[in-house]
């Protein structure tokens, strides 16, 4: 059955609008993750922008891995895709908020602030919206068959 990427799109931007929170890393010898607060551009759905301070490890750019973990729990997502500094200022305007006026107090001339993007090549993603019998089942233990578990769907090139 052919996957349907802009429904996958779709849901998976609506469960970031609503807890924006991914762990963000490069590919690279002791590979760490960072929180980060992913900033959404709704003209481009295949990017997530992210500010960060201008020592941030993550403004040396290159290929890079993002985790994300819906607010209930229920859905989540591993994206692939490359790290870039972009610095667009319309961009920085568009996307700017209290929240982040918060992190950089200089506001959008702060010399600390950077606007990274991480351009989305691959993801997979997996939704834990059992049947109730599989709920039951896990809630007193019993075997949950694969027609009682949740979603999985892996989507390349360009996908969200």
């Amino acid at each position: 059955m052919p996957v349907d990427t802009h429904a996958l799109k779709q849901h998976m931007w609506d469960k970031l609008t609503q807890s924006p929170f991914m762990m963000v890393g490069l590919h690279e010898p002791h590979m760490h993750s960072a929180p980060l607060t992913a900033q959404l551009d709704k003209d481009q759905v295949d990017t997530i922008w992210f500010f960060v301070a201008r020592d941030n490890r993550l403004t040396s750019g290159g290929p890079a891995m993002a985790q994300f973990m819906s607010k209930g729990h229920d859905y989540f997502a591993c994206l692939s895709g490359t790290i870039s500094v972009s610095n667009d200022r319309a961009m920085i305007d568009k996307l700017w908020s209290r929240a982040v006026e918060a992190w950089f107090p200089g506001g959008k001339d702060d010399p600390d602030l950077t606007l990274i993007r991480f351009d989305i090549d691959d993801a997979e993603l997996w939704e834990a919206d059992m049947s109730l019998t599989g709920k039951l089942k896990l809630l007193f233990g019993g075997r949950i068959r694969a027609d009682e578990e949740g979603s999985h769907a892996r989507v390349s090139d360009t996908i969200v």
